[in-house]
Formats: C-alpha cells, sequence, structure tokens
C-alpha cells in the first residue's frame, strides 16, 4: 500500500511540478497563472494536452517544440521530476492524511519560491505570505504540523532572527552608519521593535515599532533612530538581563526583541507587498541601500518558522548556512558567479529540517553529552 502511495504521489507531483514551471515563468512576470493557456515562448504554439505529459513530453519532443523545432530547457523535466520525488519522499515519511496534503503544498511553495530567486534574486511576496498563511492556518485549524501557538511563535521568531542578521550585518559593512531606507516602513522600526522588545517585552516591542510607524505616515519628516543606536539597545537588552535579580531573563530579553522585530518585519512586507500592487514602482528601498541579504529572505524564514518551530527553524538555518557555504562554492568555481541567493538554502534546510530536525536535534544533544 505504501508502494502505491508513493507511486501515486510521484505521478502526482510530476503534475503540480509542470504546473510550477507556469508559476516560476509567469509570476516574476506579472502574468496570470491560468491564462492563457500553456505555449512555445518562442512560436506561440498553444501546447495539446499530449504536449504538456510531464517529463514524457520533453523526452518524446526530444526537448524541442513540435512546431518551431526551438529548444525547449531541461529545466522544465527537472522540476517536475524533482517534484515527483520530493512528493514520494514525503508520502513515505509522513503518509497520514490530510497532513500530506498540506506537506505537499508546503514543498511545492519552497521549489516555486527557490526557482524564481535563482532566476531574479527575488522572492514573490504571494508566495511568501502564502506559505506562511498556509502554515498558520494547518496550525489553527488542525494543529498540524505543529499547535497555532508555537507556529505563530515560530513565524516571529524567523522573521525576527533573520532581519537582526541582516541589520547587525548591514551595521558592520557600514562601520556603524546609517542605511538608506525608504519612508514609513523599513528596518529603523524593526530595529526601534527589537530594542524596545528586548528591554520592555514584545508587547512594548510591537507598540514602540506601530506607533513610529504611523507618525511616519503623517509627518512630512520621517522619524527615525539611528541604526547604531537602536541596534546598541537591542543588544542591551540580554546584556543587562544578566545582572542577578533582573525582571527578565536573558533568554526572555533575546526572545522579546526577536518578537518584536519579526512581527514589524513581517507586517513591513505586507505593507510594501499593498504599494507595490497599487503602483508597481513603489519599492521598499532606495538606490544605495545596502543590504547583507534581501528582505525576502526575512519574510521566507517567517515562512519556515511557521511550519518548523523554533527548535527546528534554527537546524534549517545552519543547514541553509553550511548548504551555501558548499554548493556555493562549487557553483562559483563552475560558473564564475559569486552572487547567489539565499533562499534556495533556506529551502533546502527547510525541507530536511521539517522531516529530520528533531532526530539531528537529539543526536547533536547526545553527541555534547547534554541528554
Amino acid at each position: 500500500m505504501i508502494f502505491l502511495l508513493a507511486l501515486f504521489a510521484f505521478v502526482f507531483g510530476t503534475l503540480i511540478g509542470s504546473f510550477l514551471n507556469v508559476v516560476i515563468y509567469r509570476v516574476p512576470a506579472g502574468l496570470s497563472i491560468v491564462y492563457p493557456r500553456s505555449r512555445c515562448p518562442h512560436c506561440g504554439h498553444t501546447l495539446t494536452p499530449l504536449e504538456l505529459i510531464p517529463i514524457v513530453s520533453w523526452a518524446v519532443q526530444r526537448g524541442q517544440c513540435r512546431n518551431c523545432k526551438a529548444p525547449i530547457a531541461v529545466r522544465y523535466p527537472l522540476v517536475e521530476a524533482l517534484t515527483g520525488v520530493l512528493f514520494a519522499i514525503a508520502a513515505l515519511l509522513r503518509p497520514d492524511f490530510p497532513g500530506l496534503f498540506l506537506i505537499w503544498a508546503f514543498m511545492a511553495l519552497l521549489i516555486a519560491l527557490s526557482f524564481i530567486d535563482l532566476d531574479t534574486y527575488e522572492l514573490p511576496w504571494q508566495l511568501n505570505y502564502g506559505g506562511l498563511l498556509l502554515g498558520l492556518l494547518g496550525a489553527g485549524l488542525l494543529s498540524y504540523p505543529q499547535p497555532f501557538p508555537q507556529a505563530l511563535n515560530g513565524a516571529l521568531l524567523g522573521a525576527g532572527l533573520l532581519a537582526m542578521v541582516n541589520a547587525f550585518g548591514v551595521l558592520t559593512i557600514l562601520r556603524g552608519k546609517n542605511n538608506v531606507w525608504t519612508p514609513p516602513f523599513g528596518y529603523p522600526q524593526i530595529n526601534l521593535a527589537a530594542a524596545v522588545g528586548s528591554l520592555l517585552g514584545p508587547a512594548a516591542g510591537l507598540v514602540a515599532g506601530f506607533l513610529n510607524v504611523a507618525f511616519n505616515l503623517r509627518s512630512p519628516r520621517p522619524l527615525r533612530i539611528p541604526d547604531l543606536l537602536g541596534l546598541a539597545l537591542a543588544a542591551l537588552g540580554p546584556l543587562l538581563a544578566l545582572i542577578p535579580g533582573w525582571f527578565v531573563s536573558p533568554l526572555a530579553s533575546l526572545k522579546g526583541g526577536l518578537l518584536s522585530a519579526g512581527g514589524i518585519a513581517l507586517a513591513g512586507g505586507i505593507y510594501w507587498w499593498v504599494q507595490e500592487w497599487r503602483s508597481p514602482k513603489a519599492q521598499p528601498q532606495e538606490d544605495g541601500e545596502v543590504v547583507a541579504m534581501g528582505f525576502g529572505d526575512v519574510i521566507l524564514m517567517g515562512f519556515l518558522g511557521a511550519w518548523l518551530g523554533v527548535g527546528n527553524l534554527i537546524v534549517a538555518l545552519l543547514l541553509a548556512v553550511v548548504a551555501g557555504a558548499v554548493i556555493g562554492l562549487i557553483a562559483r568555481r563552475i560558473t564564475g558567479e559569486n552572487k547567489i541567493p539565499f533562499g534556495p538554502y533556506l529551502a533546502i534546510g527547510g525541507l530536511v529540517a521539517f522531516f529530520y530536525g528533531s532526530d539531528l536535534i537529539h543526536w547533536y544533544l547526545s553527541y555534547i553529552g547534554a541528554r
């Protein structure tokens, strides 16, 4: 029975992979993923059902359009095969329904995000927030893959953690100088929320961040605190918590800062998504802004946090860093490309951590003698 399920999962996955090829091509271009029907990009020939059979059609047609003989990229069957294999693996490891349907959706979104990031160095808002929303809905309605409080906690902490990594990285690159930003919403508000949250708790941090945004929306002269001051205060909170008798623990202070930063970061992404929808020229950054990683990666980390929880999310991030170092080095030597997006590595780390994160944590704790 499990073999038949895996076989069905592979076939179903290749069909989804064929659809993902459409998503990967059309979403960055701002095109509808429903209309018009799939066609050859060279001659405009509308593909027939027989020409849309995953993997098989490409092989039978020898990688060429049947109408104009133009080459069809090998990546199309590779995406279909990759999706099919991952769906089959998920069916073998987690064969229970309806959770398996959610896992397949999780995988499909990560595949689409990864290939779009490789092509455009961008992670589309709608796919990122779609994955985040799906994780929260699964947690809220089915308590799968984890209860809702843990999913929400993971999403906020994930986004906050990567936002702070980026903020401190940029501060180091700029040697303490302020980065360029676009009012009313950006890293200055995230830094402020993290600073207040680490000192007074996440509720106070979120209030401070949103008050700053509200002021900037109403005032002709936006208000920001210096990046160095905001991040110094964010780091000061956990340090003060080391004082014996302090009212919160260092871990609680750190958590308060990250939760606050994550909440403002996720809200900021929604704000800029709406602005771009209203005006395609709207961008959450200006020329000259320095980034250690894209803001889409911050949202993706929140997406993963909703699915993985805090512990597995840390495993995913560590795996992403290792994968980035190893694969990135190999890719640079083969292609000479120095700019490699981080999104695909986060996706790899997230998939491995989803299935094996707890096992890796237990192995590591046993290895260091902590359990």
